[in-house]
């Protein structure tokens, strides 16, 4: 008779380093998730410590959005005139497709209850839904370049526009110190400087501003960004009444009961040496430009029960014959969206830990 506790009992070499080999992975794997959330490395910039900057900008406002909260539904249709079909194996591009869309405009910043007037910038948020299940969702906005070109800069950024608890607004040393230290930055406060709120989503025209990749059937990529160009023209738009902070969202409901709103699809192509990567560069007005097909947008609904509501509009999440470039906002972009999307459903389904919407007194 052998003692169990004897060599016979011990597990083959064999299977001792496949034991080890797993317990290798698996640590592995938990140092891997540790170092993406931020557990290894306490300095390390993660999506949680960016949408919480920007969310202390505007105050956190549970079951809304932690950035561009204040919107409104739209609904529609993207009918596509066969031009782009070429560059592009995107189903949606072929002559004489219609797509149905779902979208949402908005304003930028994380209070729900923000004036119209507040900010000069509009945002459009579309989701197109191709037949085969596919998707393409994409977020723009009505202004020229980005203010910077990295997820590093633009929490540097918040940080340093952050209300001073004694003062309610920005110490001008440090928002100063900032832009100096980022001359990047010039561009966009040129563009500010003559920026005005408008009077109405429907006559905005929306760029993608981060540059992406259209490939076509024989394999070749093309860089490019597109911009939302609208029929509706900007003269006659009058303005809001006195004192009125929500006017966007009436207007854009008080148009399309009257008629349909249209915008073309502008894609513009990139030459040789224009930044791909960089969203703080505009590339020139002379670029080739190609008309793709028309956004018609025909229905509004309120945010709050309208279809744009679960809807975690990811610039990431393409089709095929559309890829992403190497801006590092745009990964940096669907992580934070990621992280604001979990936050927001989890208020909104009383996910124990977490603050009900109400709790804000919306």
């Amino acid at each position: 008779m052998t003692d169990e506790t004897g060599p016979r009992s011990r597990p083959p070499t064999h299977t001792a380093w496949r034991w080890a080999l797993i317990g290798l992975a698996v640590a592995g794997s938990a140092a891997a998730f540790g170092y993406v959330a931020g557990w290894l490395a306490p300095d390390r910039l993660t999506p949680h410590r960016l949408v919480n900057a920007v969310a202390a900008n505007g105050g956190e406002h549970a079951g809304f959005r932690r950035n561009h909260a204040k919107g409104v539904c739209v609904a529609g249709r993207f009918e596509a005139n066969g031009a782009l079909a070429g560059f592009s194996t995107a189903p949606l591009f072929a002559a004489g497709t219609s797509t149905p869309v779902v979208g949402r405009f908005a304003l930028p910043g994380s209070n729900p209850y923000a004036a119209d007037s507040s900010v000069p910038i509009r945002s459009l948020a579309l989701r197109f839904d191709l037949p085969d299940g596919e998707q393409w969702r994409t977020g723009m906005n009505a202004m020229a370049v980005f203010p910077v070109s990295t997820p590093q800069a633009f929490y540097a950024l918040q940080m340093a526009t952050h209300a001073d608890p004694a003062t309610g607004k920005p110490d001008p040393a440090k928002t100063k110190a900032f832009f100096t230290s980022h001359p990047e930055t010039a561009r966009f406060l040129a563009w500010v400087k003559t920026a005005k709120p408008s009077a109405s989503y429907a006559t905005e025209t929306y760029r993608s501003i981060n540059a992406f990749y259209l490939r076509d059937a024989a394999g070749d990529r093309h860089a490019v960004r597109w911009a939302m160009v609208p029929e509706q023209p900007a003269e006659g738009d009058g303005g809001p009444a006195a004192g009125d902070t929500d006017y966007l969202a009436a207007d854009i409901g008080k148009r399309l009961t009257a008629g349909p709103l249209r915008w073309h699809l502008q894609m513009v192509f990139a030459a040789p040496g224009d930044a791909v990567d960089d969203a703080t560069i505009a590339w020139p007005d002379d670029r080739r430009t190609v008309d793709a097909g028309t956004l018609v947008l025909t229905s509004s609904q309120p945010q709050a029960d309208g279809p744009c509501r679960d809807v975690n509009y990811d610039p990431t999440i393409l089709p095929r014959g559309i890829e992403t470039s190497d801006d590092p906002l745009l990964a940096a972009r669907s992580a934070t969206y990621a992280d604001s999307y979990l936050r927001r459903t989890s208020e909104e389904a009383h996910v124990p830990g977490t603050k009900h919407p109400g709790e804000d007194k919306r």
